[in-house]
C-alpha cells in the first residue's frame, strides 16, 4: 500500500512554518511540542510544549498584522500554561505586541527567543489536565499518521 509523503515545508501555511521552526528550537531545549492542540473548549493553541521540568508553555504564531488582529481568544491561553509566547517572523511589526509575554523570532527552519513570558505556575489540578489532553493529543497524532484511515 502506497504511503502518503510528508508535505514539503512550502505547502505549509506561514504560521504552520513559524511553529515549525518554533518547534524545532524548543526541541532543542528539551521541549516535546505538540500543535494545534485544544485546552478547552473555544480555544486551540497553535504550539503547547512541555518541557524537562514539567513546564507547559504556550506558543502562539503569527504571521502578519491581520492574523494578529484577528486573535481575540490568547489571554485565555494564560490560564492553561506557565509561560505565554508570541512567535512572530522578522517581518511582523513587533510593536503591535503585547507588552509582558514572550516573543520568539522564527522562520521554518529554527527560532530564537528574544523574551520570556513572564512565569505564573499552573494549579496542580490545572497541570493534571493540561498534561493529559498534551499526552492524548500526542498519542492520537501518533497513532493517525500510523493509521491515516482511522476516523477521529
Amino acid at each position: 500500500m502506497p504511503s502518503v509523503p510528508p508535505r514539503p515545508p512550502a505547502a505549509l501555511a506561514p504560521g504552520q512554518l513559524i511553529a515549525r521552526g518554533v518547534s524545532r528550537h524548543l526541541r532543542d531545549l528539551g521541549f516535546a511540542c505538540v500543535e494545534e492542540l485544544v485546552p478547552t473548549a473555544g480555544l486551540r493553541v497553535d504550539v503547547m510544549a512541555l518541557g524537562p521540568k514539567g513546564e507547559v508553555w504556550i506558543v502562539e504564531c503569527k504571521s502578519c498584522r491581520a492574523d494578529f488582529a484577528a486573535d481575540r481568544k490568547w489571554q485565555g491561553y494564560l490560564d492553561w500554561c506557565d509561560r505565554f509566547f508570541w512567535a512572530v517572523d522578522e517581518a511582523f511589526p513587533r510593536d503591535l505586541l503585547p507588552p509582558g509575554t514572550g516573543l520568539i523570532l522564527a522562520d521554518a527552519y529554527g527560532a530564537e527567543i528574544l523574551r520570556e513570558g513572564p512565569e505564573t505556575r499552573l494549579a496542580g489540578a490545572r497541570r493534571k489536565a493540561v498534561m493529559q489532553r498534551f499526552a492524548r493529543h500526542a498519542a492520537l497524532r501518533l497513532q493517525a499518521l500510523r493509521d491515516p484511515g482511522l476516523s477521529p
